[in-house]
């Protein structure tokens, strides 16, 4: 963010560029049926340890299944840069999605410097996912190596991957007897929001007296509900849901909810929550599994 002298764009840059995009549309309802690939490449697996440790964070490939993470893994080519050289150029088209194995890169926005990123970092995604013009030209400040995703192969796992997840939570969904009363369109965008989370036997997913941020449904495992007044309240298990009414009324967290033994919940946030849940806040509320009936409370 600095626009002192290293902020300036490098003299020998050439700073004309396209603005032309054009980019495969995919349907992802068809991908299942076709016989597309994905390129496979030998990585060690210190290597895909490494590549998996800097994408767990992000937003996009969070949430592929196991499955899909390791397609991607797999088709990750290495590819190295020279100090000073444009690995991408603003307004350019997006063709590879990268991953900083080693080495500094400076962003620019319009020929200022707006950051810098090294190892583990990754960029090129919004290009990608959107057939959008390249936000910012990268700049390698010193020797980089990167692992990059071709375009076809990033659109055609995300949005396999989406379309996947989203059929899995609609189902899901459809057995969860508290939004038996949503409808189609409204399921689907509840399925869209929701985000996955796994617990270990022990941990704990919510704790008393806690601000909550979370609305969870319970895909699998048992979960304990419990708290320092009234000691175990009540067992959980798939379809149940838990931490509405934290949000509702923001209130801290009534009860805690331990895991049993490994389990996975599907995630809403508040934002999500108050504007995809409106129509069965009020039943929510109501018949919420961990809300503590105890007069000393105030609901």
């Amino acid at each position: 963010m600095d626009p002192s002298p290293h902020g300036e764009i490098p003299k020998s840059f050439n700073t004309n560029r396209r603005t032309s995009v054009s980019a495969e549309a995919l349907n992802p309802a068809k991908l299942k049926s076709e016989s597309w690939k994905p390129p496979q490449n030998n990585l060690s697996t210190t290597e895909e340890e490494s590549v998996a440790d800097s994408l767990k964070n992000n937003f996009l490939f969070k949430q592929l299944d196991e499955k899909s993470k390791k397609t991607v893994i797999s088709a990750l080519e290495s590819k190295n840069f020279k100090k000073d050289s444009v690995i991408i150029k603003q307004g350019d088209e997006g063709d590879f999605f990268y991953i900083i194995e080693s080495g500094t890169v400076d962003f620019y926005v319009n020929d200022v410097k707006v950051s810098t990123s090294s190892d583990g970092s990754s960029f090129g995604e919004l290009a990608l996912m959107y057939n959008a013009p390249r936000a910012a030209t990268v700049i390698a400040v010193t020797d980089v190596t990167v692992w990059a995703l071709d375009r076809l192969t990033f659109r055609r796992i995300l949005l396999e991957g989406s379309f996947n997840r989203r059929l899995m939570y609609e189902d899901f969904l459809k057995d969860v007897e508290i939004l038996k009363s949503l409808s189609d369109q409204e399921r689907s965008k509840l399925a869209d929001a929701l985000s996955t989370e796994k617990y270990q036997k022990g941990d704990k997913i919510v704790t008393e007296g806690e601000q909550g941020e979370n609305f969870y449904l319970i895909e699998s495992g048992t979960c304990q509900v419990y708290n320092n007044k009234l000691g175990e309240i009540k067992k959980l298990g798939k379809g149940d849901y838990f931490g509405e009414l934290a949000l509702i009324k923001e209130l801290p967290r009534q009860a805690t909810v331990e895991a049993l033994d490994n389990v996975i919940v599907a995630t809403l946030g508040k934002s999500g929550f108050q504007r995809l849940l409106g129509p069965v806040v009020d039943v929510l509320k109501d018949k919420d599994p961990t809300k503590v009936q105890d007069p000393t409370i105030v609901h």
